[in-house]
Parts: structure tokens; sequence; C-alpha cells
């Protein structure tokens, strides 16, 4: 039962870290705030996380496999192995237009915390590397060069980087065209 009840805190914890970690910025959030918006007490939060960059390691963890995972759902629904390719942007632009939408958790949180916390910058650089395996792995069945790859990954990147700026999915849209024209290219 107790590890029910750590495992059910511990959800809450990163729920209320997630939502405001992502809205407000991670230092504009302390420790008061999640306990408040997870309804656990103070005690029990530092329980669970002895320390705030604890638990933004594992809100960017947490979060890193639920991105992963919904984008490899709607990159599956595609037959064509280059349609999978494109399919990643058509993602991007759907998450672009999400309702709260801020940009990208780890490039936000590398900005915020990168320089002061190895623990932030791993998970940011762990991210990215699966991100980046993810592409190249479409790109191995698709049967194309492997520098392909690190373009797209690129385009993507960037993408993220402009939507967070502009608040627009225009940029998954330019992004796409631009993986289109390089797959053409090859």
């Amino acid at each position: 039962m107790a590890v029910t009840d750590s495992a059910a805190a511990r959800e809450q914890a990163l729920d209320a870290a997630e939502e405001l970690f992502y809205g407000r910025g991670i230092q504009s959030v302390g420790m008061d705030d999640v306990r408040g918006a997870s309804g656990l007490s103070l005690k029990r939060l530092y329980r669970l996380f002895p320390a705030k960059e604890q638990l933004v390691e594992a809100y960017l963890e947490r979060r890193d496999v639920r991105w992963r995972g919904r984008l490899a759902a709607f990159v599956a629904d595609r037959e064509d192995p280059e349609e999978r390719i494109l399919a990643v942007f058509d993602w991007l632009e759907g998450w672009f237009g999400e309702e709260g939408f801020r940009g990208c958790a780890w490039i936000n949180s590398y900005g915020e915390l990168g320089a002061t916390s190895a623990r932030v910058t791993a998970q940011v650089r762990a991210h990215k590397r699966e991100f980046r395996d993810y592409l190249t792995g479409l790109v191995a069945a698709a049967g194309l060069p492997d520098a392909l790859a690190g373009q797209l990954f690129l385009l993507a990147e960037g993408a993220m980087v402009s939507a967070g700026i502009t608040r627009s999915t225009e940029p998954a849209r330019e992004a796409r065209e631009a993986a289109r024209l390089l797959l053409r290219a090859r």
C-alpha cells in the first residue's frame, strides 16, 4: 500500500511540476508552488524529491517518455518509409498548435539551467540524442543516406525554437517542405 501511495504522490507532484515548470518556467516556480498545486505537504514533497533539481530531472525524464511515445505512435500510422519521415513534421505542427504550447521543454530547461545543473543538462542531451536516433532509424528504414538524419534533426529543432518564440505552427510546415525537398534531392 505504501508503494502505491508513494507512486501516486510522486505522480501528483510531477503533474503539478510539469504544469508549473512548463507554463511559467523552472526558475520562477518554487517548491512551495509545487506543494500548493499538488496538494501534497511540503514534507512529503521533499521526501519524494529532496531537491528541486531532482524534481526537474524527473519532470523532464517523464515528459521525454511521453513525448517520444506520442511522436512514434503518430509516425507509425504511415506505411511508406519516406512518409514516416515527413510525418514527424506533421506531428510537430499538431504539437505546436496545442493549447498552452510554450516551446520545447528541454530547450527551455537548458536555457534556464543548463549552465548550472549537470542533471538538467544530462536530461536535455539524452532527450535530444534519443530524438536524433529516432530520426536516424527512420532514415535507415527508408534506405536513405545517414547524413540526412542530422539535417532533418536540425530542421526539426529549428522549427521547435521558432514555434516556441512565434507561437505559430508555420515553422513545422516550413521545415516539412524543406525535408520534402531534401528527400527529393537524394
